[in-house]
C-alpha cells in the first residue's frame, strides 16, 4: 500500500501547493495517515470485494450498532445482546478486527471486549488495478487507537 505519515497542517500546505500546481500530485500517494500505526491498521489487502461486501452485511451492521449502543463487556455478551451463537460472532469479530473496525480491550478477568474504533469507513475499489485491489479507509476524525 503507497501511503504518506503528515499531520493535518501538513497535509493543508500540500493540497494548497496542488491546487497552484496539480501537476505535482501525478505521483504522490493517494492515501494520507496521521501515523504508521493508523495506516497500517487500515490495510485490507487480504479482502476481496465480495469479502467486504459480505461483511457489512446488514446482520453485521447490527452487530457494530450494538457494540457501539451497549458497549459490551465480553464476546459473551455481546453474543447475548446480538443473539448470535459465540463462534459465528468470533468468526465475524476477527474480520472486522482485521478490517480495522473494532479493536478488543481488556475486559474483567480475562475477557476481551470489542470495541468500535471506526464509525465510518470509505471504500476505494481499483477496477482495473492488480486483482481489483480493495482499500478500506475509516473517515473518523481520530485514529484507531484505544
Amino acid at each position: 500500500m503507497t501511503y504518506k505519515i503528515g499531520s493535518v497542517g501538513e497535509f493543508m500546505t500540500w493540497t494548497k501547493q496542488v491546487i497552484r500546481d496539480p501537476s505535482i500530485a501525478e505521483d504522490a500517494p493517494k492515501r494520507w495517515f496521521d501515523s504508521e500505526e493508523t495506516a497500517l491498521q487500515s490495510n485490507t489487502d487480504g479482502f476481496s470485494a465480495e469479502a467486504l461486501v459480505k461483511l457489512l452485511s446488514p446482520d453485521n451492521l447490527a452487530v457494530l450498532q450494538v457494540i457501539n449502543r451497549e458497549k459490551p463487556e465480553s464476546m459473551r455478551r455481546l453474543a447475548e445482546l446480538t443473539g448470535r451463537k459465540g463462534s459465528n460472532l468470533s468468526r465475524t469479530l476477527k474480520k472486522f478486527e482485521k478490517a480495522g473496525i473494532i479493536q478488543f480491550a481488556a475486559g474483567p478477568g480475562r475477557m476481551r471486549m470489542p470495541v468500535l474504533v471506526a464509525s465510518r469507513i470509505r471504500l476505494e475499489i481499483d477496477l482495473t488495478g492488480p486483482a481489483s485491489a480493495v482499500t478500506m479507509v475509516s473517515t473518523d476524525p481520530t485514529p484507531f487507537t484505544i
